[in-house]
């Protein structure tokens, strides 16, 4: 049986991503979600929510939940797609990106994925 846990590193990643956008404080952020600042706090300290915590958060973000469930005892025999396609489908969902902006970002995002494997050592 696969074991499965909450990405709550990436999950409080994308809330501060919302967050910094909006210019908010994290009671901000709290009160227009309608969770309390101390689910937030205890987030950002690595404990998982709750059910109806990590539901409500999600579901405020408009993001599948399935984006923030690690399985834990992958083998690691699959490998992960590229960044790029993964992303992909988000950029062009974007109302307020056209093609060029989507076709802009998906460069500098493969750039920057060479430069860090460049940097590392890495071969692509």
């Amino acid at each position: 049986m696969t074991k499965t846990k909450i990405d709550t590193a990436g999950l409080y990643a994308a809330l501060d991503a919302e967050r910094t956008a909006r210019a908010w404080s994290w009671r901000q952020l709290a009160k227009e979600i309608g969770t309390s600042p101390s689910l937030l706090s205890r987030l950002g300290n690595e404990q998982r929510p709750d059910a109806d915590g990590f539901a409500t958060l999600v579901r405020w973000l408009n993001m599948p939940a399935e984006t923030f469930m690690i399985d834990t005892e992958a083998t690691g025999t699959q490998p992960e797609p590229d960044l790029v396609t993964q992303l992909a489908p988000l950029l062009r969902a974007r109302q307020d990106l056209d093609d060029r902006d989507v076709a802009y970002l998906e460069e500098v995002i493969r750039a920057t994925v060479k430069h860090m494997h460049a940097t590392r050592g890495e071969s692509e």
